[in-house]
């Protein structure tokens, strides 16, 4: 049996995310690789009453970041391939971000505890995407988004959070910028074949 294998993209909202996940899915899929793709807990945490977006906590980070992880390893038992769309380290960029937002500081110790639950729940995956924004582009607005989806300062705030953490805990990715979302879709999807392909003739 061959280990599942996972590709991971994170960016902030409306940063072209999902349009990537699309795209690889699809292509995957058509070399007969089975692919699942998780993701939606900012909402599904939302439901059951954790605030988000710039009222984001360390206890809605720490529900987001462990239910994203338990999402992942449910995929797995079905699937060869799954595609996270936000990964654990989004949870703690918008926490970052929301704090940034609300002018306060981190507590040292939570946040010690979110990165730790980070980096040991998002082990080094096959591929890691992760979108840079770019502000010029114009958002999109979905109805029955959170009021806080169109606050420009905290979705770059976001982006911004998100690739300091990144860099500073050495996660290893691709940064792809907007003019760069073909190119990152090719990049993924052979690095992932190849990657399979070696794991079946093992």
């Amino acid at each position: 049996m061959v280990t599942p294998l996972r590709l991971y993209i994170a960016g902030t909202h409306s940063s072209g995310k999902t349009t990537l996940a699309r795209r690889i899915e699809m292509e995957l899929r058509a070399t007969g690789i089975t692919v699942a793709r998780t993701g939606g807990f900012a909402k599904r945490a939302a439901d059951l009453g954790f605030p988000k977006m710039t009222r984001h906590t360390a206890q809605s980070t720490a529900w987001i970041i462990s239910a994203t992880s338990a999402a992942i390893l449910e995929a797995e038992l079905a699937a060869d391939v799954v595609i996270v769309d936000r990964t654990q380290y989004d949870a703690v960029a918008y926490y970052l971000a929301a704090l940034q937002h609300r002018g306060e500081h981190p507590d040292s110790e939570a946040l010690s505890r979110l990165t730790g639950l980070a980096q040991l729940t998002c082990p080094r995956p096959t591929a890691f995407l992760a979108t840079v924004l770019d502000p010029q582009l114009p958002l999109t607005v979905h109805p029955g988004k959170d009021p806080d989806w169109t606050d420009a300062a905290f979705r770059q705030g976001v982006d911004e959070q998100l690739h300091r953490t990144l860099n500073a805990h050495t996660v290893a990715h691709i940064p792809v910028p907007a003019t760069g979302h073909a190119a990152a879709v090719e990049a993924a999807v052979e690095t992932i074949v190849t990657a399979w392909a070696a794991g079946v003739a093992a």
